[in-house]
């Protein structure tokens, strides 16, 4: 059993859980994720580390509020108890000094990308970041960004903050103005599509965290495959990161959306037994 300790809504369906975890906050590295279950009846979630402190024995996790299990976790508080959490799980980021980075973060992929961002800066790099999201109100950890980034361009699709459009377009601006060396996207499948799309254009090598479906996280299910390259991958164990330009984008996008009607009647089913 883990223990919530803090909790904070950044907006009404993204949550930030700060849990008891000592032995995962000891080991965990950027790019690192773990499975939890909120209880025995409940499915098995990854979600990425993203932060932890050692001297408290804590690990941070952002949730967005996407069906059944994630409701049910977001309604937890601190005090609760959540039945397990398995980790640290997956290939840490190739952290390493090569001149400018640019991170690209899109929605709630701005919470796995903070410390991928905190360890190129420590390793001496010039650290560019893009935040974007649809509305002002849906930009998370901005200030955390802040801290360890030389440059954050804000892009939001209403221009309700920063600049308006897509993150691409902030892209373009900085590739067109500077050498940039790396790129990394997280994000939504089809904003990592296009921020590889684009870099692909400029020959500049660019690393994309998937968030594949996942049952058991270890490789053996195989319900988390993409196709990397024309060789199928499993993004549990030889990702969550790989090279963007070779990834299958348009398969990734099918298999994310395979459960898309089950998942709204298991939600419907919980929305209705809840209010009974």
């Amino acid at each position: 059993m883990n223990k919530i300790i803090e909790k904070e809504f950044f907006s009404p369906k993204v949550a930030c859980f700060v849990i008891e975890a000592p032995r995962i906050a000891r080991s965990r590295k950027p790019g690192h994720f773990v499975i939890l279950r909120v209880d025995e009846k409940g499915e098995r979630i990854p979600l990425t580390i993203t932060d932890a402190d050692e001297k408290a024995g804590t690990i941070t996790l952002v949730v967005q509020k996407m069906g059944v299990s994630s409701e049910k976790l977001c309604a937890l508080e601190p005090g609760d108890e959540i039945l397990d959490v398995v980790g640290p799980l997956g290939r840490a980021t190739d952290i390493h000094k090569v001149g400018t980075i640019l991170a690209c973060g899109g929605g709630v992929g701005v919470a796995p990308l903070l410390p991928i961002v905190q360890g190129f800066k420590k390793a001496g790099n010039r650290v560019i970041s893009i935040l974007a999201a649809r509305s002002k109100d849906l930009i998370i950890l901005e200030e955390e960004i802040r801290k360890w980034s030389d440059e954050v361009i804000i892009m939001t699709d209403d221009g309700s903050y920063g600049r308006k459009g897509l993150v691409t377009a902030g892209a373009e601006e900085v590739i067109l103005r500077e050498k940039v060396d790396e790129c990394v996207a997280i994000g939504p499948a089809v904003m990592m599509k296009f921020t590889s799309l684009l870099t692909k254009k400029y020959n500049i090598p660019t690393q994309a965290s998937l968030n594949a479906m996942m049952v058991d996280g270890t490789g053996m299910c195989g319900a988390c495959r993409v196709s990397v390259g024309g060789q199928t991958k499993f993004t549990c164990v030889d990702g969550p990161e790989f090279d963007a330009h070779q990834i299958d984008f348009n398969e990734l996008m099918l298999r994310l959306g395979g459960y898309t009607e089950l998942e709204k009647e298991a939600y419907q089913h919980y929305f209705e037994s809840s209010i009974k």
